[in-house]
């Protein structure tokens, strides 16, 4: 046996490592959510309850799954050397497919990346070896691979999407309806009962979801499967007394339901999910067993692994278990993919700019629009207004979380008994899409999809749920590249891939850039960077608009059709970009900045002035540019001689009022006040001048309306800038910092 199958199963368990790090990295989203949106309890709690059941789940994890051993192809039929290789191109897709999507910050299925990942390589080592045997066609591809397996995935990823999200909806509309967002009252009343039935859910969940392997064939399981309906009522009856209990002593017991359901699915996870991380080292070091046991014969067929395993791997289950805490506590990333979830649910618009619209997520914002008013016609009005009241948002925890312990408890339920259901009927359901679309489907019932954020959010779901199927397509390839290569460039190819992935995963994890870092401020600190913040963008934005205004009217002047080209894009893009300032200004100021007015009312002045300043600038490098690209004729001299001017005045407006908003020195302000006068007394007569020239046929027309269309902009635009100045002088006039001596401006 070669010392390179050494190096093989050295590198399968530092993948596994890795494997364990990005997968708990993404599957994070799945238990920790539902706790986190509602902030039911602290982080570090949160996180400790997690913990514990990552650690029980992966002790009394089976540890081994035949789909790394056989699910998804023949391995009597692979010699020892290709079943590493593939082994190999398995868990360097794998990672790096997890790794991506974990840096995009979505949510994707680590079951469906390992079977994918293990049929692309299949697929890659089978066409090499029959393509290497003249006897054998690549008609018999269907001996070697077992595609059934895949197509159960597929039909999972659009049961697990169409079912949480109805159902996540539904429930989720009847719970609020029952207590509404003033809940408090009707909670003292059947919330012990309410939460009897999530906490019975929960536990259902974690008994045949989470220890379904170590409760199999025992007398309480088969009594549970024959009597299921009495078992859940007589937990439903022991929860809701116990939770009565505890609620007459003051106890939340929202709190505990979601720490329950926190801890069932992180104990479901590593229970069952773990294969996923650690299933295909361990089948490899089994191979690398049997085919030292046989002398290290690197042509031994691998039918071994057809077998039930007999190995004991006690200690790579604990040894994971731990991995997959210190990732959970150490991981960045985990709460990069969380943020996905919860800003796509929460009330306050977060994950609107995230994600933009789409044409599909407009329509069907449209259709629903009219749906709705379709049934509040038909709608007996007090039935109308009665379900209204009750759907009447408050913030009665004043936590500050996306949204309430209700909300957070349903989430928890729904995607319980679903996932405990389909595993009792043998359904693929994926734990990862199952979670994130009842939280979808919870936040659409509870409202938090307005009509000012519903295109985002539909487009943000659209693109996780497209990005789950892109998981299986990306895995196939990423896999059947990396298995053509393994197979076609042996040693040199397995070193080279190697680097590259440890250097992706190191660069990736470990070195993160530096403007991603982002450090807990005090108020005070957050205050003055958003002063200093804002006058540095006004100053930048306004010596863009004076360089993007000069070197459009040159370029005007020139006939520059390119540099038109390239200034009318640069100016819609710092349009778009202030645009989208102005219209996030409700959740930037409600999360962090509403509770001072003055500085409140001058950030809001700042971006509307801005907005209109650059959106002046669009309408002037656009049309310009489109004259030329038109081939119209040109300015004339007068025209081109007039803008210079104009040019030239608009310069030293500029300059001297980024003096004044960078220096805080307004003792020239009357000066600036001059000359702008002067300038729209000069812009009034070469508007004049211009009418009087098209009136007589001495001015192209097209020229001319594209000369007087600079004019008016140009004025819009100054006097824009002339408000954002006063708008600064007041500000600071408030704040008590102008600087009251005269300066020599330079």
């Amino acid at each position: 046996m070669g010392e390179i199958y050494y190096a093989i199963v050295a590198i399968l368990a530092l993948l596994a490592v890795s494997g364990l790090y990005v997968g708990v990295t993404n599957d994070a989203v799945n238990f920790l959510n539902s706790a986190l949106g509602s902030k039911a309890a602290s982080f570090r709690t949160i996180l400790i309850v997690a913990s514990f059941g990552i650690l029980i789940g992966a002790v009394t994890s089976s540890g081994m799954m035949d789909v790394a051993r056989h699910g998804m192809f023949d391995p009597s039929l692979f010699t020892f050397r290709e079943v590493m290789l593939l082994y190999v191109g398995v868990m360097f897709a794998n990672v790096i497919l997890l790794d991506l999507y974990n840096s995009l910050g979505l949510p994707t299925s680590t079951t469906v990346s390992l079977i994918f990942c293990l049929l692309g390589s299949a697929v890659a080592v089978s066409l090499f070896k029959i393509g290497a045997d003249p006897n054998v066609s690549y008609l018999e591809l269907g001996s070697y691979i077992n595609t059934s397996r895949a197509m159960g995935i597929v039909s999972a990823i659009l049961l697990s999407v169409i079912l949480a999200f109805t159902m996540g909806t539904i429930v989720m509309w009847i719970s609020r309806l029952l207590f509404s967002f003033r809940y408090m009252t009707m909670f003292r009343r059947f919330g012990a009962v309410w939460c009897g039935i999530s906490l019975t859910s929960i536990l259902y969940f974690a008994l045949f979801k989470g220890l379904k392997t170590q409760l199999a064939g025992t007398t309480f399981v088969a009594w549970v499967d024959e009597h299921l309906l009495l078992a859940l009522a007589i937990s439903w009856v022991g929860c809701s007394l116990v939770l009565f209990f505890l609620q007459l002593f003051r106890v939340n017991i929202l709190r505990i339901t979601i720490l329950a359901g926190t801890f069932s699915l992180a104990l479901a996870f590593a229970g069952n999910d773990l294969v996923n991380f650690i299933g295909v080292p361990i089948a490899g070091l089994e191979a690398f067993t049997t085919a030292k046991a046989a002398g290290g014969n690197e042509e031994l067929l691998m039918s071994a692994l057809k077998e039930p395993s007999t190995a004991s791997n006690t200690i790579f289950i604990v040894v994971a278990g731990i991995i997959m805490v210190v990732t959970l506590w150490t991981s960045r990333k985990a709460m990069n993919v969380s943020q996905t979830e919860l800003s796509l649910s929460s009330a306050d618009g977060g994950g609107d700019q995230q994600f933009s619209s789409s044409m599909f997520s407009r329509a069907l914002v449209r259709a629903a629009v009219n749906t709705s008013r379709f049934f509040d016609r038909v709608t007996p009005e007090k039935v109308k207004n009665f379900v209204e009241k009750r759907f009447e948002w408050a913030d009665i925890e004043h936590s500050g979380a996306p949204y309430d312990m209700i909300r957070s408890t349903v989430n928890l339920t729904t995607a319980s008994l679903l996932i405990a259901v389909g595993t009792s009927l043998k359904l693929p359901l994926s734990t990862t899409y199952v979670c994130f679309m009842v939280a979808m489907g919870s936040s659409l019932a509870d409202k938090a999809w307005g009509r000012e954020s519903a295109v985002y959010r539909i487009t943000g779901v659209f693109t996780v749920v497209m990005g789950w199927f892109v998981t299986g397509f990306g895995g196939f390839i990423i896999a059947f590249i990396l298995g053509l290569l393994l197979m076609w460039g042996g040693v040199w190819a397995f070193g080279v891939i190697t680097a590259l992935c440890v250097y992706m995963f190191v660069h990736s994890n470990f070195m993160p850039k530096k403007k991603k870092e982002e450090n807990k401020k005090s108020d005070a600190e957050v205050r003055d960077n958003l002063v200093n913040n804002t006058m540095t963008g006004v100053s930048e934005t306004i010596k863009a608009t004076t360089r993007i205004y000069n070197r459009t009217i040159v370029a005007l002047m020139k006939e520059n059709r390119k540099a038109l080209k390239d200034l009318t894009a640069e100016a819609a893009e710092m349009y778009e970009e202030n645009r989208r300032l102005k219209y996030s200004i409700a959740s930037t100021l409600r999360t962090t900045y509403g509770s001072d007015l003055n500085l409140s009312l001058y950030y809001v002045q700042i971006l509307d002035y801005l907005n209109e300043m650059t959106k002046a600038l669009v309408h002037i490098t656009r049309p310009s540019f489109e004259h030329i690209d038109n081939n119209h004729q040109g300015l004339s001299r007068v025209q081109c001689d007039s803008l210079i001017t104009i040019n030239a005045d608009v310069n030293e407006i500029y300059s001297r009022i980024i003096y004044m908003f960078t220096s805080n020195d307004f003792s020239t302000i009357d000066e600036v006040l001059t000359m702008r006068d002067q300038l729209f007394e000069r812009l009034a007569q070469s508007t004049k001048e211009e009418l009087g020239r098209i009136t007589d046929g001495e001015s192209n027309p097209r020229a001319g309306m594209l000369f007087l269309n600079i004019i008016s902009e140009t004025k819009t635009m100054v006097l824009q800038s002339r408000n954002l100045l006063k708008s600064r002088r007041y500000f600071i006039e408030q704040e008590g910092k102008v600087v009251r001596q005269a300066r020599i401006y330079e």
